[in-house]
């Protein structure tokens, strides 16, 4: 097995702590530990024991996920070490040798490695600009074959923010049950739309669907490092030993906060913190970028904490944020990282004053960007 070069996590490990404005983030500036728990639930917490937990989870946090997916049992569930790592077991637990997967482009790059590194064979269909970043359904009907074995999504899509619509939700399940495909979900960023209505879940629409999801990025929360794969009962319990040989379990601290953050009441409260900043921040995003005299363009997302904005510049995308981090120690991300070149992918989640410095900055770096290019 040989992976390919994770180029946006790469770049992200190496630069996010050491720049001065970072970003480069998908999700909400985080949660404090003040700012998730009480003092009685500090108290509940100061008594948890540091052992080893049920290694797929504990019955408590995976009654707490369940909550989320109407029809579930805690046996559909599988607690996992963030999102990332549910996707990992995906793709080493489905994936031979030949088998043929779809796989959506612009998108997290995670999974289309995972897969290829696997042995599959995998080709992308395209999210298209003039759809508002929805895929060419007769493009889509064209390559899936008898042979496809998984039809994967991210929906809410990084790195767009675009939602599925309707018609393209109805093509993919149609399409999938013509091929007894599976389709893996993706929906990580489910909770962080901008007008406050949940995106749908795959789950329950299809006999075939296995679901990824986690507190990182609509919760604000991605140091607990939790999330979960929701699937058919027998689907986990092949999964489940494959868990076996990554991290086993999560840590027992993030289980107890995971379990807090998922009570009712509770994450009503993050998700509304989420969906504020995110209505407060991307006027502030979008009124920069129309003030960059057409260097960008970009249709507004509907979820999640970025934009991904087209630029009129003769620079490789890499290249160009390279310059901005050495001129300005801001860090955004390259169209290129996500297979698409002369695309900046902007992070607005940050607090309010330091976005806006931020971006003032960058502007500083185009400016002289601009008169080398």
């Amino acid at each position: 097995m040989r992976i390919e070069h994770f180029k946006m996590e790469r770049m992200q490990s190496q630069w996010e702590n050491l720049v001065e404005y970072n970003l480069s983030e998908s999700g909400v500036h985080p949660l404090s530990f003040r700012e998730l728990i009480s003092k009685e639930e500090m108290e509940e917490i100061l008594q948890t024991n540091l052992g080893y937990l049920q290694t797929n989870g504990t019955p408590e946090l995976r009654e707490r996920v369940c909550a989320l997916y109407p029809g579930t049992n805690i046996e559909n569930i599988l607690i996992t070490t963030g999102s990332a790592e549910a996707n990992f077991l995906l793709a080493w637990s489905q994936i031979e040798p030949g088998d043929e997967a779809l796989f959506m482009i612009p998108n997290y790059m995670q999974l289309w490695g995972l897969m290829r590194a696997f042995g599959g064979n995998v080709k992308t269909y395209q999210l298209r600009e003039n759809l508002d970043w929805n895929p060419d359904l007769d493009e889509l009907k064209r390559l899936v074959t008898p042979r496809t074995k998984i039809i994967a999504i991210t929906n809410p899509n990084n790195p767009t923010g675009s939602q599925l619509s309707k018609e393209a939700r109805e093509t993919i399940l149609d399409l999938a049950e013509k091929a007894d495909a599976w389709i893996f979900a993706d929906e990580v960023y489910q909770g962080a739309e901008l007008d406050g209505q949940t995106t749908p879940s795959f789950w329950g629409t299809y006999k075939k669907v296995v679901v990824s999801n986690g507190l990182s990025k609509a919760y604000g929360l991605p140091g607990l490092r939790m999330g979960w794969m929701v699937a058919p009962e027998d689907f986990i319990q092949k999964v489940w030993p494959y868990h076996d040989y990554t991290t086993i379990s999560i840590g027992a601290v993030s289980d107890r906060l995971a379990r807090i953050a998922l009570t009712q009441d509770k994450r009503q409260k993050i998700l509304e913190r989420t969906r504020q900043i995110l209505r407060e921040n991307i006027d502030i995003l979008l009124t920069w970028i129309e003030r960059q005299e057409g260097l960008f363009q970009c249709i507004p997302p509907q979820a999640g904490a970025i934009v991904f904005a087209r630029y009129n510049l003769d620079i490789n995308s890499t290249e160009l944020v390279n310059k901005i981090r050495e001129m300005k120690s801001v860090l955004v991300v390259p169209g290129d990282h996500f297979e698409m070149d002369h695309y900046l992918r902007f992070g607005y989640g940050e607090q309010e004053d330091r976005l806006i410095k931020a971006l003032d900055l960058i502007q500083e770096a185009l400016k002289d960007i601009k008169r080398i290019v």
